[in-house]
C-alpha cells in the first residue's frame, strides 16, 4: 500500500520487550506524529473474546466474533486509542495475564489480522505515523521507506517483562510470533536493525532518528 503523498509512516518491528514501544512512543513526539500501537489492537480483540465467554484458541469462534464486534480506532492526538462497542477496556486489562497469554494466538488468526490490517492502514489516511508492532514494514506498509526492527538480547527483554509484571517466556512468545503462518515476525525487506539492549530511552531514540535521516526523513525533529 502506497501512502498517501503527504502522510508517512514509520514502521517499527521487533519482538516482545524490545523497547519498541516506548522508542516509538518517543520517536513519535519527537518528529510529531501519532504513535500507533497496532499490539493494542489485538489485545483488545483478545479481551473481547475472553470477555464474551469465547476460548481465544477456537479460531472459528473467535472469527464469529468479528462480525458482531465494533471496533473504532482513533487517536488522542498523539497516540492511538481503540473502542470496542463503544467501550474502552482499559490499559489494565489489555495487559491482564488471560489477555498476555492469549494475544498471540489471536493474533495468529488470519481473519483477524486481515481486519486490523484494514483498520491500521486507515490511519495513513487521516495523518502520519509511527506504528509499532511485527508486521508493520513486512505487510502493514511494506511500501513505506522507513522501517526499523527493534531487537535486543534475550536476557534483557526477559529482565524487562518481569518488570512489567508478565510472566510469560521471551523465547516462547517469540516462537509464536515467528512461527506463525500469517504474517511471521521478520526483518522486513530494507529495514534497518537497531539492537536496543545497552541503549537508554534517549540514546535508542537519537539511534531511531539518525537510521530515519539515513533512509530520507527530511522533516523537522523537535529536542
Amino acid at each position: 500500500m502506497t501512502p498517501p503523498p503527504t502522510h508517512h509512516a514509520i514502521a517499527i518491528d521487533g519482538p516482545a520487550a524490545s523497547g519498541k514501544s516506548t522508542l516509538a512512543r518517543e520517536l513519535a513526539r519527537r518528529l510529531g506524529l501519532v504513535m500507533v500501537n497496532s499490539g493494542a489492537m489485538y489485545r483488545a480483540v483478545t479481551w473481547a473474546a475472553i470477555n464474551r465467554g469465547i476460548d481465544p484458541a477456537d479460531a472459528p469462534a473467535v472469527v464469529r466474533m468479528l462480525d458482531s464486534l465494533e471496533i473504532t480506532c482513533g487517536s488522542d492526538g498523539s497516540s492511538s486509542t481503540i473502542l470496542i462497542d463503544g467501550r474502552h477496556p482499559g490499559d489494565e486489562a489489555l495487559r491482564a495475564e488471560a489477555v498476555n497469554s492469549a494475544v498471540s494466538t489471536v493474533a495468529a488468526i488470519p481473519e483477524v489480522r486481515e481486519r486490523l490490517v484494514a483498520l491500521q492502514r486507515d490511519y495513513l489516511a487521516r495523518t502520519s505515523v509511527v506504528m509499532e508492532g511485527r508486521d508493520i514494514g513486512s505487510v502493514v506498509f511494506p511500501d513505506t521507506p522507513f522501517k526499523i526492527y527493534v531487537t535486543a538480547d534475550e536476557a534483557v527483554r526477559a529482565k524487562r517483562r518481569r518488570a512489567m509484571g508478565e510472566i510469560d517466556s521471551v523465547s516462547t512468545r517469540d516462537a509464536a510470533d515467528s512461527k506463525r503462518k500469517t504474517a511471521p515476525l521478520v526483518v522486513a525487506p530494507g529495514a534497518a536493525v537497531l539492537d536496543n539492549s545497552a541503549h537508554t530511552i534517549e540514546s535508542g531514540v537519537q539511534a531511531a532518528i539518525d537510521i530515519l535521516k539515513q533512509q530520507g526523513w527530511n522533516q523537522p525533529v523537535e529536542p
